[in-house]
């Protein structure tokens, strides 16, 4: 079986079998596609456009460190004001990347979900260019 390029003049030759695989492939995925849960992905978008701001990627790379901080503790150490810190948890809290939990006067912060440390850290690995 010879597929042409619509684009070019490249022609790919495959044999019947592996085309075949590949349709069946493609139709397998579309059905996947189709059962997706979209408030799920909803829910997943929202926490990543949370996470997408330098200040909040820092945060969630100190909570993956320290496990659990406090509001002071992460002002301090990113050097920002204690105000600016509580709006950036505030907004990662409501789209439920992080946890809280009150200690007396203090509010204790964590990361929800250990999977967002794996995303921190594949951040961390990109390459900048």
């Amino acid at each position: 079986m010879i597929f042409s390029c619509q684009f070019c003049t490249s022609q790919i030759s495959i044999d019947s079998f592996k085309a075949q695989t590949v349709v069946e492939r493609i139709e397998t995925e579309l059905i996947n596609l189709s059962s997706l849960d979209v408030e799920r992905l909803e829910r997943v978008a929202n926490m990543l456009k949370a996470i997408a701001h330098p200040m909040r990627i820092a945060i969630l790379g100190l909570l993956e460190n320290e496990a659990k901080m406090t509001v002071s503790e992460i002002h301090q150490k990113l050097g920002i004001e204690q105000s600016s810190t509580s709006h950036h948890l505030g907004i990662l809290k409501d789209k439920g990347v992080l946890g809280s939990k009150r200690d007396g006067k203090n509010t204790i912060y964590f990361l929800k979900h250990e999977n967002f440390a794996k995303v921190i850290e594949c951040v961390n690995r990109c390459p900048l260019h």
